[in-house]
């Protein structure tokens, strides 16, 4: 227990110190989200064909770690037999 509570410390504070530069640094554009490629695609109306895009690869992606599960879960029961 308590190697793992050093553990768990040392690692949340690694992640602490790790952002405080984050805030330090100033912002190269004026506004939060400016993304001037984002911007074109979005007046060419071509920004539909990158969201449609996203879309669908991140359904393929959770329908195959769906699937991944359900066949891992089919195997652990086949070993307990």
């Amino acid at each position: 227990m308590q190697k793992i509570f050093k553990k768990l410390t040392f690692v949340i504070a690694f992640i602490s110190l790790s952002f405080i530069n984050l805030y330090a640094q100033t912002p190269k554009v004026k506004r939060p989200f400016d993304a001037p490629m984002a911007d074109v695609l979005r007046q060419n109306g071509k920004i539909y064909v990158v969201v449609l895009v996203l879309g669908i690869v991140l359904t393929g992606v959770f329908l195959y770690l769906i699937n991944l599960d359900r066949k891992i879960k089919k195997l652990e029961k086949e070993v307990r037999g």
